[in-house]
């Protein structure tokens, strides 16, 4: 078995500079630890995971800003999957369906268009093979945030 250079960055980027990020930190307890990989076929990071009661808006629903977290962060381990660290300009969501807490639950990322400083990144989360949630994000080119260590 060998490791991805996708997977391989991925893992550089968690454990070195956003290890104590909400979404993705392994060392944030508080927060979803959520597992990234990448797929090399579709060209996306990815994640599977489920969210329970503490993740709760209204009765058996997410709240919006959890699912808004969610897409930024693997918006941005797809950037950490492809060796760039770049911050969120803007994040545009839209809610299809609402989801349900303690289901199996799968976010997808993808890079749509980049230049030398922006990139524009596609989002999706889907519950029982329905898209519930897509995400559309613009990400700054920050290359120096790739010396930051996180403690």
């Amino acid at each position: 078995m060998t490791i991805k250079t996708q997977d391989f960055n991925l893992a550089k980027f968690r454990n070195s500079i956003h290890q104590n990020c909400f979404v993705c930190g392994k060392s944030n307890h508080r927060g979803l630890q959520l597992n990234f990989h990448y797929d090399e076929n579709d060209k996306c990071a990815f994640s599977e995971f489920q969210l329970n009661g503490w993740s709760q808006g209204y009765k058996g629903i997410p709240h919006g800003g959890v699912i808004s977290a969610i897409f930024d962060g693997a918006m941005g381990n797809c950037l950490f999957a492809q060796n760039l660290t770049a911050v969120t300009a803007e994040l545009k969501i839209r809610f299809k369906q609402a989801l349900e807490l303690e289901k199996k639950t799968i976010v997808k990322a993808w890079v749509k268009n980049s230049s030398n400083t922006l990139y524009i990144l596609e989002a999706e989360i889907v519950q029982d093979g329905q898209i519930k949630a897509s995400a559309t994000g613009k990400f700054v080119n920050k290359p120096d945030l790739a010396d930051r260590q996180d403690t």
